[in-house]
């Protein structure tokens, strides 16, 4: 692994949401290398809690989907759902993600303020997830730069972040899951922590 693509850790209360100015988050990670920054944003206080995501992908025009894990298997449900699903839901294994939420709540939609220093059309939305105990969407590759904000509880985040070939992702399924998955890096979040993935 070279330099240019080594993951990187900065404590970022000092200068959040970065730790850093934003012309040098530019110039050594924006679509370089990944960045973990701890408190990035410092005493975070979701927005939303998990009731009123799952009120949110009930909604008519909501995007919405519902993943679980069975094994090495994950299904994918689309919503809008309706209200009792959520009721027959196990109590592991399985994550909600409601995208464009920004553009229903906002609280939510602030979020985006401290990323001004990005050209707009670079931001689609705000993505929020919530996952029960085991919950996971899978070792998966995104074609986008994501900023992953721990909201609540702590989370375990794993990266490989060696190149791959574009068949390296498996067939049978949506999620862009990845066929081999060894991490080459690992690091649990706390609320208010932040993790840069280009």
């Amino acid at each position: 692994m070279t330099r240019s693509t080594q993951a990187f850790e900065i404590d970022g209360a000092g200068l959040p949401p970065l730790g850093m100015p934003a012309d040098r988050f530019l110039r050594e990670f924006w679509q370089k290398r990944p960045l973990l920054i701890r408190q990035a944003f410092p005493e975070f206080a979701s927005p939303l809690g998990a009731d009123d995501l799952a009120g949110l992908a009930c909604e008519d025009t909501a995007l919405a989907r519902l993943v679980r894990q069975v094994g090495d298997d994950y299904t994918v449900e689309h919503g809008p759902f309706p209200e009792s699903r959520f009721a027959d839901l196990p109590e592991r294994d399985w994550t909600l993600l409601v995208q464009d939420v920004d553009s229903w709540d906002a609280d939510v939609r602030a979020l985006l303020a401290p990323f001004d220093f990005l050209p707009r059309w670079r931001i689609d939305d705000v993505m929020v997830s919530y996952a029960a105990p085991g919950g996971s969407v899978g070792a998966h590759v995104d074609r986008y730069d994501v900023f992953l904000l721990q909201a609540s509880g702590r989370r375990r985040w794993a990266i490989d972040d060696r190149p791959r070939p574009d068949d390296a992702v498996r067939a049978d399924s949506e999620l862009r899951l990845l066929q081999r998955f060894r991490p080459t890096r690992s690091w649990s979040l706390a609320p208010g922590d932040m993790l840069y993935l280009p």
